[in-house]
């Protein structure tokens, strides 16, 4: 777990910056500088071009992560990495032209409930492609271990570049349609340097001669590419149904709840860029204990850290939506059932990773269709009786079921498991914090609150977790911390 803490360190670093600048974008900057309207125009565009985006990369970026390792000589690595580029254009060549073709009638059926949406449609899969070369590029970087400068540009710049743009708007530099445009100018640049960097770690010399096992290639890319699409479609479904049920605002209000909810994942988001490649590695080596090994201590460090993060958001929630203004309160609730779906997520570890990276990843298929058709089913049915409310809770549901199945499907096949008694011991420690922080109200300003809350517990947290050595992992970065202060 040497290189794994290394890299998750820095990312996580990066992460921590960048939900800070997100944090003001999201609860301050979107809130008072943007118009509601075209907050949530933005939040639609997005995240229905990432659900757009796996299939835009059909796989490729899970495909560099699953083969690059298993190749051996110089001349098949070439070829890989050059089917890989052009591999996409089968999608965004004839997608594209029917898009020309039925631009009339796909931007008037999406702008049915908000005519906003009408007249920026077109960006929707100028995103997705520079979404999904971006994937792909980040990919060619973790395959070689180096994993944060890319985490940098996913993580981080997009949310500087927003913030920029934001107080340009502010400034009347710019007007709400310029900022759109310009956001999705961001996500080309973001591509541009990752591109870049991915070239600088290999070069392969370019073809289009295939790979020797380039039927296998094309075969797994097209059975994954239902794991990025179930993923996607579960993270980012409700945010492109809300506004065929509800105004453009109601995605805004949502946007800032998740957000919130989201930062659970921080840790995870940070460990897996690294882990995955790892994973693929050993399954390819057969290597067995090494991944039960990843297995578990991914899954209790991640419990960890991230109900570490649950603990303190769930305890701050009423505190931080005093901060907000009225209309965008309404999101307590959703913030909780996101929030548990992200920390259940995380007790799984890596074991997405090891179906997808293993001779089982054909299960994907039917897993991911069954995603996806629940997901869009307890949507369409929760989010007209209860609203935003109901896009959570349709989420955390889906969660809870297939991230069960997951966890039952690894068991069976693999013979292996991510839980050990410290695993119950972290999950009993979240809920005694949780409930104590939820109970135990101060009464000063909601910030000042917040601090103090955050602080007791955060030592509080600690110091229990390195006395019980739930990870000695963690134990181990703290012992090394407290030397490094003593010094």
């Amino acid at each position: 777990m040497g290189i794994v803490l290394k890299e998750s360190y820095k990312n996580t670093v990066t992460l921590l910056v960048a939900i800070l600048v997100g944090a003001i974008n999201t609860l301050f900057l979107y809130v008072y500088f943007l118009d509601a309207s075209y907050y949530g125009l933005i939040t639609f565009v997005l995240s229905t071009a990432f659900i757009l985006k796996p299939l835009i990369a059909l796989g490729v970026n899970f495909s560099i992560v699953k083969f690059f390792s298993a190749y051996t000589d110089k001349e098949n690595k070439d070829k890989f990495l050059s089917l890989a580029l052009w591999q996409p254009l089968l999608v965004i060549v004839p997608l594209g032209f029917v898009a020309v073709l039925c631009y009339e009638y796909i931007s008037t059926l999406l702008s049915e409930k908000n005519p906003l949406v009408k007249d920026y449609t077109y960006l929707i899969f100028l995103v997705a492609i520079a979404n999904a070369y971006f994937e792909i590029f980040y990919a060619w970087a973790r395959v070689h271990l180096k994993s944060v400068f890319g985490n940098i540009l996913k993580e981080l710049f997009v949310r500087i570049m927003a913030t920029l743009l934001l107080i340009a708007v502010y400034f009347k530099l710019i007007n709400s349609h310029q900022f759109v445009l310009c956001m999705v100018a961001a996500y080309f640049l973001q591509t541009l340097l990752m591109m870049l960097f991915a070239f600088q770690q290999y070069r392969p010399k370019f073809s289009f001669q295939l790979p020797n096992n380039f039927k296998e290639v094309i075969k797994y890319s097209l059975y994954i590419i239902l794991a990025g699409s179930a993923a996607t479609i579960l993270l980012d479904i409700d945010k492109f149904m809300i506004p065929q049920k509800e105004v453009l605002e109601q995605v805004a209000f949502y946007a800032v709840a998740v957000y919130i909810g989201s930062v659970i994942e921080i840790p995870g988001r940070a460990m897996s860029q690294i882990v995955q490649p790892l994973t693929a590695k050993a399954i390819n080596e057969g290597k067995d204990d090494e991944v039960l090994d990843l297995y578990q201590k991914t899954s209790i460090n991640l419990i960890i850290a991230s109900g570490f993060i649950f603990v303190l958001v769930n305890s701050n929630i009423s505190s931080l939506y005093q901060l907000l203004p009225r209309d965008y309160t309404g999101g307590v609730w959703v913030v909780l059932m996101i929030s548990v779906a992200k920390l259940y997520h995380m007790f799984l570890g890596n074991n997405g990773a090891i179906i997808s990276n293993s001779k089982h990843y054909k299960i994907l298929l039917p897993y991911g269709l069954a995603m996806a058709f629940m997901v869009v089913v307890f949507n369409t049915i929760l989010i007209d009786k209860i609203g935003i409310n109901g896009a959570a809770l349709a989420t955390l549901i889906v969660v809870l079921i297939f991230n069960t199945l997951k966890l039952l499907y690894v068991k069976s096949k693999f013979k292996i498991q991510p839980t050990t008694v410290k695993t119950w011991w972290a999950l009993v420690l979240i809920a005694i914090f949780t409930a104590v922080g939820i109970w135990v109200k101060l009464p000063f300003h909601p910030i000042v609150n917040m601090l103090i809350e955050s602080v007791i517990l955060t030592i509080a947290y600690v110091f229990v977790v390195v006395k019980l050595n739930l990870s000695t992992d963690l134990s181990g970065l703290y012992q090394k911390g407290t030397s490094l202060l003593k010094k």
